[in-house]
């Protein structure tokens, strides 16, 4: 459950609501774009005017005619809604009053929450004149803003503030949470996922691909651990991102990983591993990611098997296992991420994936005792000695220098001496002896004159 009191932005399409969210949140979050309806989903973003902490939610515009996908859109914007201590209604200064605008603010007002009437877009003198035809929509004075150049955003702001609450005066800081983004293509499931393990319809699934378009953060506990979902677009080849705004999408989702401790990279199991898989999982290992691999639409992949055999438990672990060797070679560089399978749909196989989640969380920001380590790595040394050309590799000390991931510094005599493959041995050796499943493991080799220095004693 949300803490702060939430401030909902609602209107119909394309009146500048993202554009205000932005401009509230202070940050890019929200896709902007001059085509209608590019906001769908929730999006969410935590805030602070005049020392009150607040979390503003962009929705999407708001429409009711039928159309399958929109009839979802209003569902969101009334989810919204009802969290909502204070809504924002926004209107289009320059276009003027619409039938919608009527319905929204007929809607607004049954609901009983305090409504403030933004008007946006009104950017000069002229437009200004026109505020007066805003009154026909019964919600008090019109308060006007342009979003885009970023005009009168402080007297909305002072104006939302007297709606909303001092906070608690001894209010503890919340620690930390672990943030997870789930990334993969389009229409694998990724939305559903979030939806499962929610609980509720935070993000929109349709069969349409690139449905979701913004990175949608929701707060999560799963037990006593405290995490943050991110649920991202679809991320697609380049030559298949044709609109502008599903570029800034792609975009947004890869920020998404660069900000996350953990990345679910979401695989069809109906289709398997593909070449857009792997540029994503080889992104989240570049960026030093933690990450664990989900196979949905687990239960399709049973119900085909079992059309050619009877599954029994034997047979579903084989079946699990030849799938699990095959990520292993199509994504061979991220042969440290372990394999969870799920039914989105269904449910099935969220208590074991979150317990990994967790679990890998944790191997990410493992520290290793400096003696420990150096007794692992002389061990590595010993059992496989390395010389070239008659030149020996002398390794002197290791220490940890930061996790997330991994990192180790190697003090050696020659860092020429190093070979990759021995650098991936001894890499296996740490995690044989440290575990450090799920995250990748950084190895750096430098130079140094021999022995830890010793304190020099003093001549008499």
């Amino acid at each position: 459950m949300r803490e702060k009191p939430v401030v909902a932005i609602v209107g119909r399409p394309n009146v500048g609501k993202s554009t205000l969210f932005n401009r509230i949140a202070g940050r890019r979050l929200a896709v902007v774009e001059e085509t209608p309806g590019i906001t769908r989903d929730r999006l969410y973003a935590d805030c602070e005017w005049a020392g009150k902490p607040f979390s503003v939610v962009d929705t999407g515009g708001l429409d009711l005619s039928r159309e399958p996908l929109l009839a979802q859109v209003r569902q969101h914007v009334n989810f919204a809604i009802e969290q909502a201590s204070l809504i924002l209604l926004v209107v289009d200064g320059k276009e003027g009053l619409s039938s919608l605008d009527f319905e929204a603010a007929d809607l607004l007002r049954r609901s009983g929450k305090p409504v403030l009437l933004v008007v946006n877009k009104i950017d000069s003198a002229r437009r200004a004149e026109n505020l007066s035809q805003f009154y026909e929509l019964g919600l008090g004075e019109p308060l006007p803003v342009s979003a885009i150049h970023g005009m009168d955003i402080g007297e909305l702001l002072e104006r939302m503030a007297d709606y909303l609450p001092l906070p608690p005066a001894e209010a503890e800081a919340e620690p930390e949470r672990v943030q997870v983004a789930i990334v993969g293509r389009p229409n694998v499931g990724k939305s559903s996922l979030l939806n499962a393990l929610l609980g509720e319809e935070r993000a929109i699934v349709h069969g349409e691909p690139g449905t979701t378009r913004d990175a949608l953060d929701t707060p999560f506990d799963w037990g006593e651990h405290r995490l943050v979902l991110i649920d991202t677009a679809g991320i697609r080849r380049r030559s298949k991102v044709k609109e502008s705004f599903e570029y800034y999408s792609v975009l947004r989702s890869f920020a998404a990983i660069e900000r996350a401790d953990v990345s679910l990279l979401v695989v069809d199991g109906t289709q398997g591993v593909a070449d857009q898989d792997k540029r994503i999982a080889g992104y989240a290992h570049e960026q030093g990611k933690a990450a664990v691999l989900v196979v949905n639409k687990w239960d399709l992949v049973q119900a085909q098997a079992a059309e050619q055999v009877e599954l029994g438990t034997a047979q579903q672990r084989k079946l699990m296992a030849d799938f699990t060797r095959d990520l292993r070679h199509q994504l061979v560089f991220l042969s440290y991420a372990p394999a969870a399978f799920v039914s989105a749909l269904d449910g099935w196989g969220l208590q074991p994936l979150m317990e990994t989640v967790i679990s890998v969380a944790d191997q990410a920001t493992m520290r290793v005792p400096t003696a420990t380590l150096n007794r692992i790595v002389t061990e590595a040394a010993q059992a496989r000695p390395v010389s070239i050309k008659g030149r020996p590799l002398k390794i002197y000390y290791a220490t940890q220098v930061k996790v997330a991931p991994p990192t180790f510094v190697v003090f050696v005599n020659n860092p020429d001496l190093v070979h990759f493959s021995y650098g991936r041995y001894l890499e296996n050796r740490l995690r044989a002896s440290f575990g450090l499943e799920g995250t990748p493991l950084r190895l750096l080799f430098r130079e140094s004159g021999g022995e830890p220095e010793k304190k020099r004693r003093r001549p008499r």
